[in-house]
């Protein structure tokens, strides 16, 4: 049978290369990839499995969808290296940082699965919408190469623009798909599809096309206009950070936070492979803390709370981050993943909380690209420790002033920090104090940051931080100190600020740990504030 199959395919290839040249023969073989599934392991009320994408073909990929279908009474529990939907049993999954495979290379995704009664494996396997055993579908001989993955470049509240890899082979033009229909016909690798409605969400892919046919079309890319109808962020506003993963303090589904919390960010976005990008999606400890805990859960829970006007924002880094944006290219791969991320988890923001430093150029950059294919509802916020925002020279502070423009605020962690100076250079406050609060925000306060970009982080109680744990009526006395100019400890601000933004907690966890005391005592207080 190998035989068989061998010299047809020879025979095959042979007659491409006689009819449209050896170009077009390289097309041929271009898509050979296939997606192969494997049982890790099986405990008899569940199973981990993994699909093995390789790629036998000479071009490279850029992205990879996979489908299959669950049995009846089967439910992916969890998912890690991939992003996915479930419908029904149909389950959907998505490259994220591993979607670039090379010729000869391979990528792959694993999973948990519960399922009640027998095991049986997933069926109706799909990569690139073709049979993952057939490697996909395949160009027509001489057509051109399948475009690059789409990226959306910029959007209006009635237009999305996009650009695109150039295809190989001769390309007469490229049409722009939504769905079925042809939005666009263009001969350069770049548009801009406008009449659309504010808050408009499109999904597109692209073919190239020549006079031996079109090609297979690319990865789809998804977009939203400007102009969604959000309600404001409240003038003081309490923030929380919410664990995807298990630690001491209590695990929480998303949807179980407490209506205290105006922004919720979640912790934590993590790096790639890939300079500069990052992946999510709901930890593997945490899903099975929670009894099960899925992608899918997570961004129903993340509709949830927006539906009661909260605000969701994912937190790239975390004392063990390790995201290095530090050029142009590693800035435009931050850029696309937390681009994509957002997109698909229905997040409004992203905050930087990189303990392990940044560059404030690149950085900035990558921010503000994000800023301009997001649009002005992005809320962008910052969690410098103590020692990044001691002066101007220091590069979050660097970075902080960059994108004043687009800044929404910066929460600095008031905690883990020891003593230091403040902005009356007299003498080294001791953490866990109102003067240590209010004479180290001054710092910010008094060298550039408008006082709505300026809040305070302080730990949710005993468990949270090593050390600066303050009772929750100190943060109280601070913000009335920076907003009225009462309520001081020894140290008084130069001016007050009555637009201070308000406070951040590390973390909601903690804070249910602890009886939700933060919470339940900051968040009527900021309503009191001028």
């Amino acid at each position: 049978m190998f035989t068989i199959r061998f010299y047809l395919f020879t025979f095959l290839v042979a007659f491409a290369m006689v009819a449209v040249g050896h170009d077009a023969t390289a097309e041929v073989l271009a898509n050979g990839v296939t997606a192969t599934f494997t049982k890790a392991s099986d405990w008899g009320s569940g199973y981990e499995g993994k699909y093995t994408i390789a790629n036998s073909g000479t071009t490279a990929i850029t992205s990879w969808t996979v489908e299959f279908d669950l049995p009846a009474g089967h439910r992916v529990g969890s998912l890690w290296d991939g992003s996915y939907t479930a419908s029904g049993q149909h389950v959907t999954v998505k490259s994220t940082w591993n979607g670039n495979v090379g010729p000869g290379g391979s990528a792959s995704f694993g999973f948990n699965v519960a399922y009640s009664g027998a095991y049986s494996a997933p069926t109706g396997c799909k990569i690139n919408g073709g049979a993952c055993e057939d490697g996909g579908p395949t160009n027509p001989p001489g057509a051109p190469g399948v475009p690059g993955t789409p990226s959306v470049t910029g959007v209006t509240s009635s237009s999305i623009s996009l650009a695109w890899g150039a295809s190989s082979g001769t390309v007469t033009a490229y049409r722009v798909y939504e769905g079925t229909t042809v939005r666009a016909t263009v001969s350069g690798t770049s548009t801009t599809l406008s009449g659309l409605s504010a808050c408009a969400t499109r999904t597109y892919t692209v073919a190239a096309y020549n006079d031996a046919g079109e090609s297979v079309k690319s990865a789809a890319v998804t977009g939203t206009t400007s102009g969604c109808t959000q309600g404001p962020l409240p003038k003081h506003f309490l923030t929380g950070y919410w664990h995807n993963f298990v630690n001491p303090a209590v695990e929480l589904r998303l949807r179980d936070v407490p209506a205290e919390y105006d922004v919720i960010a979640i912790a934590f976005a993590e790096a790639t492979a890939t300079a500069g990008a990052v992946t999510f999606g709901v930890d593997s400890g945490l899903s099975s803390a929670l009894g099960g805990y899925s992608n899918a859960d997570f961004k129903a829970d993340v509709q949830t709370l927006k539906s009661r006007g909260k605000k969701i924002i994912l937190s790239v880094g975390g004392e063990a981050g390790r995201v290095s944006v530090s050029d142009n290219a590693s800035a435009t791969n931050f850029t696309n993943s937390v681009r994509s991320i957002l997109t698909e988890y229905g997040f409004d923001g992203v905050d930087i909380d990189l303990e392990n430093g940044l560059n404030p150029t690149y950085m900035g950059q990558a921010l503000h690209a994000l800023r301009s294919q997001v649009g002005s509802s992005l809320i962008i916020t910052m969690a410098p420790q103590t020692i990044d925002m001691q002066s101007t020279g220091a590069s979050y502070f660097q970075l902080a002033l960059n994108i004043k423009d687009i800044l929404t605020v910066v929460h600095t962690q008031y905690y883990n920090s020891g003593s230091m100076l403040g902005c009356d250079q007299a003498q080294a406050y001791s953490q866990g104090t109102v003067n240590f609060i209010t004479a180290l925000a001054c710092i910010q306060l008094e060298n550039g940051l408008r006082p709505d970009q300026v809040a305070l982080g302080l730990p949710a109680g005993t468990g949270a931080a090593n050390g600066g744990v303050v009772a929750p009526s100190v943060v109280n006395n601070a913000l009335d100190c920076l907003a009225r100019g009462t309520n001081c400890g020894s140290f008084h601000p130069p001016h007050t600020y009555a637009e201070i933004r308000g406070a951040m907690t590390w973390s909601i966890n903690w804070d249910v740990s602890n009886g939700n005391n933060f919470a339940r005592t900051v968040r009527p207080h900021l309503d009191t504030l001028p």
